[in-house]
C-alpha cells in the first residue's frame, strides 16, 4: 500500500488522504467467572422479566464463541433460551478494553426464571447480556494482537541493520540461515508494527532486501505496551 500510494503520488500526481491501516485487535478472558442478569420492567400493562445465571470459561485459541444451556425442569422456558444466546453473542462484540470483539470464550446458561405474562424474548436478550457483560469484567479481560510469520532476504552486509530494524518492532526472530552473501532471516513480527515495513527496508538495504508476510495467530499484546487502536 505505501508502495502504491507512492507511485499514484509520485508519477500519476494524484493526492490521496492516506491514513495508517487499523490492526484487527481481539479480546479474551483469562479465568472463569459466574455472574447473574436480571431484566425487570414495569410499565403500567405487561411489563419485561428477564433473569438468568450464567458462567464464562476460556478456549483455547481458536475456540472462537461457544454457548451451552444446562437449563433443566423449565426453569427457563425452551422459546427464550435462543434469546439467551443471542444477547450474550451480541454483548461479546465489544470488549471492555479497547471496544474489539471477545473471542474464545464458552458462555453457559446455568439457571433462571421467567415470569408467564411478562417474559419475553427481548427481555431474556437483555438480561443475558447483562449478564454477560458482568462475566467479562469478572475474568480477567486482556487484549490479543495479530501476529505474522515474516521472511526477509537479505545481502549479508546489511544482516545486523535489518535484525536491529526488528528488534526495535518487537519482532521475534526465530531463525538465520544462508551464506555471507544471502542471509534468511525468519521471525514473528506484530502486525502492528509491520506497517511502513516495505520502506524501511528498502532505505535500510539500498532496496537489496525482500521479504513475505502472513498471519500467524493472535497472542497476547505484553504488559506496558499500549497499541494504537
Amino acid at each position: 500500500l505505501d508502495i502504491i500510494t507512492d507511485r499514484m503520488k509520485r508519477e500519476y500526481k494524484v493526492e490521496a488522504n492516506v491514513g495508517k491501516p487499523r490492526v484487527a485487535y481481539r479480546e479474551t478472558v483469562k479465568s472463569s467467572a459466574t455472574a447473574e442478569g436480571r431484566f425487570v420492567r414495569q410499565t403500567g400493562g405487561h411489563g419485561q422479566f428477564g433473569h438468568v445465571w450464567m458462567d464464562i470459561e476460556p478456549l483455547k485459541q481458536g475456540g472462537g464463541i461457544q454457548f451451552e444451556s444446562k437449563i433443566k425442569g423449565g426453569s427457563i422456558p425452551l422459546e427464550f433460551i435462543s434469546a439467551v444466546e443471542d444477547g450474550a453473542r451480541e454483548a461479546l462484540q465489544s470488549g471492555p478494553l479497547s471496544g474489539f470483539p471477545i473471542v474464545d470464550v464458552k458462555l453457559t446458561l446455568t439457571d433462571g426464571t421467567y415470569h408467564e405474562v411478562d417474559s419475553s424474548k427481548m427481555s431474556f436478550s437483555i438480561a443475558a447480556s447483562m449478564a454477560t457483560k458482568t462475566l467479562v469484567s469478572r475474568a480477567h479481560v486482556v487484549l490479543l494482537e495479530p501476529v505474522m510469520n515474516l521472511e526477509v532476504v537479505t545481502p549479508g552486509d546489511y544482516l545486523g541493520e535489518v535484525i536491529g530494524d526488528l528488534g526495535r518492532r518487537r519482532a521475534s526472530i526465530r531463525n538465520i540461515e544462508g551464506t555471507g552473501d544471502i542471509q534468511a532471516i525468519k521471525a514473528q513480527i506484530p502486525l502492528g508494527e509491520s506497517f511502513g515495513y516495505a520502506n524501511s527496508l528498502r532505505s535500510l538495504t539500498q532496496g537489496r532486501a525482500s521479504y513475505n508476510m502472513e498471519f500467524h495467530n493472535y497472542l497476547e499484546v505484553p504488559k506496558g505496551f499500549e497499541p494504537e487502536v
